[in-house]
């Protein structure tokens, strides 16, 4: 008999395109894509413009005694990335991918900007659109506003990520931040761990951090990732509510989801909780995938 499983089959089961955030690559997906696969799912997670390992991070990061200056001067893979760039990758792949049946885009972190974008450019190619505590952005005032946030809820990420970063490059616009310092100094290692994914052991965050691409770039952030009620409010949307969050404080991920129920009140988030960390998807990979599976 042949297989039914030639390379123009059109399955009805979906397959989830992962986004990753900022300072990350497709590495960070790999414990979720695997429970996914347990569960009988398809993925694909993509390295963004400038991130994984098609780009050119700078050598001086890998050395083993780090020279801090020669890092701050190499040239960047981030230089020039926009978030147009961005989008023309992921719906390149978003095409692709369609081709052989329904794509669920999700992203975590900064990696929503990207997915909110692709939302915009390509509804009709999308089953649905999930947040993983990540980004989204209704309002182009949400670009420039402080977004305040209750005593004991700050952003933990923020002072942790300035003891790490290297001076001079914001001026590049880009960002370059040294996580292989945090694997030698115990308390900037406690916390970066306390921000991103304190519900990991100490190794899971080892491997995490040595997964870390050091660049991320500030063009990825613009007007084009707010979303469009009449683009990105057509298609099924969901937000991961990850409730011990202290990269995205949950206040900060109500507040999103509110102002985007609000643009389209006839097609709110499907909200779903998870008492677990920013990057949780990496240390508990198996009940994500539990949650992920749900949606299809």
């Amino acid at each position: 008999m042949p297989s039914t499983h030639s390379p123009g089959h059109v399955s009805a089961r979906p397959t989830f395109l992962f986004v990753h955030g900022g300072s990350s690559n497709a590495q960070a997906w790999g414990p979720l894509r695997n429970e996914l696969a347990l569960l009988g799912h398809r993925s694909y997670a993509v390295d963004l413009p400038g991130h994984g390992v098609g780009a050119r991070r700078p050598a001086a990061y890998y050395s083993a005694r780090q020279d801090t200056g020669a890092l701050a001067a190499e040239p960047s893979p981030m230089r020039g990335v926009t978030l147009e760039d961005n989008v023309r990758h992921v719906v390149g792949v978003v095409q692709r991918l369609a081709e052989h049946g329904p794509v669920i885009l999700a992203g975590n972190s900064l990696g929503g900007v990207t997915i909110s974008a692709v939302g915009n450019a390509v509804p009709e190619l999308l089953a649905r659109i999930v947040y993983i505590s990540a980004t989204c952005l209704s309002d182009t005032r949400m670009l420039t506003e402080a977004w305040d946030v209750p005593e004991g809820e700050e952003n933990l990420l923020d002072a942790a990520a300035a003891r790490i970063e290297l001076p001079g490059t914001q001026a590049n616009g880009f960002a370059r931040l040294n996580w292989r310092a945090a694997q030698d100094d115990p308390e900037l290692f406690a916390r970066l761990k306390a921000a991103i994914m304190a519900d990991a052991t100490d190794d899971l965050f080892r491997a995490l951090l040595d997964s870390m691409d050091p660049d991320e770039g500030y063009a990825v952030v613009a007007p084009g990732c707010v979303v469009r009620a009449d683009r990105w409010g057509r298609v099924p949307h969901s937000f991961l509510r990850l409730t011990a969050d202290r990269s995205i404080p949950l206040t900060v991920q109500d507040r999103m989801i509110a102002q985007a129920d609000a643009l389209t009140p006839d097609n709110p988030f499907d909200v779903h909780d998870l008492a677990a960390s920013h990057v949780g998807y990496f240390s508990r990979p198996a009940e994500f995938a539990r949650v992920l599976a749900g949606l299809v």
